[in-house]
């Protein structure tokens, strides 16, 4: 039994044996399909080589484009930054800048009807070195200017502005005068109305400027001051008409060859610690408004002291504007016009702007040149209302209604429209 059971697994371990060992036939078959798979292999390797060689050139030529392409575009970033620089520039830097302001007014008033390009303006400004700049201001009024024309040719600023130390900075040369809230500030997308209100206009009266020099800063967190010493007004002593005598408005000489025997000086206090809240108070003193009245009629020293204060706030939407301005002029200005030794002038204007660009606004104001005279009244009463709309930040067109109630019975009623912008 135990014979029987070894020779049967001597039998199936010579077979299994015999199964596994492959002929000759089989070994070269397998050689030839190891062969082919080779043969696939390499030519796969070969495509994929030629593939990423391919890739290569590709990416190289874009690599190269893309170079060339940022060259060019450094080049062209290059001479567009050397144009703006030579068209904001004067001698060959960016130092020098322009900009201006302008405005078209059409009066439809009791007193007549006109058109008019009331102002345009170029500004000129040059920074010398960090301390050191210039401004200037020059302006055209009323279109055409010359002998029997309407209007002018006017410098009304031109100083060198030193800042001497931080928050502290002198002012040497030709400047508006620092009194009442448009006098500095009146382009005309800055203010509601198609004309400056009448109390600014005739009792401080904008636009004001003189010569000399002066010094503004801060002295504590929101309170700054100005103070200025300078060419002063000079009286039409000897013009026909009482009321242009002793006008304030008329006695600006606009530092054209101005008669400077009695200088000026102004003093403001300035206060800005809120957001939005902007108080001002100014102090002028001048010891004769006649200025010596050399080719006059003779009248003695006019000594004369504006005390001017305002506030000019906004919130969101809605403006607030109120001024009071007041002359108290020796009584000497008598002999030219009775009662002109008082001149005074108030306004309020709310207003509110939309986000859409319109704003609305009213103003209620009165000013008299003869508050002094117990005998006559030349007080006069005026209520403007209107819209702005800023079809731009910096171009607003305007419309507004005007009633003006004279005491002498020259009433002056009607309506504005205006376009004006800014840059």
């Amino acid at each position: 039994m135990k014979c029987t059971i070894l020779g049967i697994l001597a039998f199936v371990f010579t077979q299994a044996t015999y199964a596994k060992t492959p002929n000759l036939e089989e070994i070269w078959l397998l050689v030839q399909r190891q062969q082919e798979q080779i043969a696939e292999l390499q030519q796969e390797l070969a495509e994929n080589q030629l593939r990423l060689q391919e890739a290569q050139k590709t990416l190289q030529s874009q690599s190269s484009e893309l170079t060339t392409r940022i060259t060019e575009t450094e080049t062209a970033l290059e001479a567009t930054v050397s144009s703006i620089e030579s068209s904001e520039s004067f001698n060959g830097t960016a130092d020098t800048r322009f900009g201006g302001y302008g405005e078209l007014h059409y009066n439809n008033l009791d007193s007549g009807n006109s058109i008019d390009y009331h102002r345009f303006v170029i500004l000129m400004s040059h920074q010398f070195s960090d301390e050191l700049s210039f401004f200037s201001e020059l302006e055209v009024e009323h279109a055409l200017a010359g002998d029997g024309k309407p209007g002018e040719i006017e410098l009304e600023q031109a100083f060198v502005q030193w800042d001497y130390a931080d928050n502290h900075h002198s002012k040497m040369g030709l400047f508006l005068v620092p009194v009442g809230i448009l006098n500095e500030t009146h382009e005309p997308d800055t203010f509601h109305g198609v004309e400056r209100n009448a109390v600014e206009k005739n009792i401080i009266p904008s636009t004001w400027w003189e010569a000399g020099f002066g010094f503004t800063g801060e002295i504590a967190p929101g309170w700054g001051y100005d103070l200025a010493a300078h060419s002063g007004l000079n009286l039409d002593t000897d013009n026909n008409s009482a009321s242009k005598r002793s006008s304030i408005r008329s006695a600006r000489q606009k530092v054209a060859k101005g008669v400077a025997e009695n200088l000026a000086y102004t003093v403001r206090l300035r206060y800005s610690g809120h957001p939005g809240f902007q108080w001002n108070t100014t102090l002028q003193y001048q010891s004769d408004l006649a200025q010596g009245d050399d080719e006059g009629v003779g009248v003695g020293e006019i000594s004369a002291t504006l005390f001017e204060t305002n506030v000019n706030f906004r919130r969101g939407g809605f403006g607030l504007r109120a001024l009071y301005a007041r002359w108290d002029i020796d009584n000497e200005i008598e002999l030219l016009n009775s009662g002109a030794d008082e001149q005074t002038g108030w306004y309020i204007e709310p207003s509110y702007r939309f986000d859409n660009g319109f704003g609305l606004f009213a103003r209620f104001g009165s000013y008299d040149l003869t508050a002094g005279s117990d005998i006559t009244s030349s007080e006069k009463n005026q209520f403007d209302v209107g819209v702005n709309y800023w079809i731009h930040e910096n171009v607003v067109i305007k419309a507004d209604y005007q009633r003006q109630d004279n005491d002498n019975g020259d009433d002056v009623d009607g309506f504005n429209l205006g376009i004006g912008y800014s840059f």
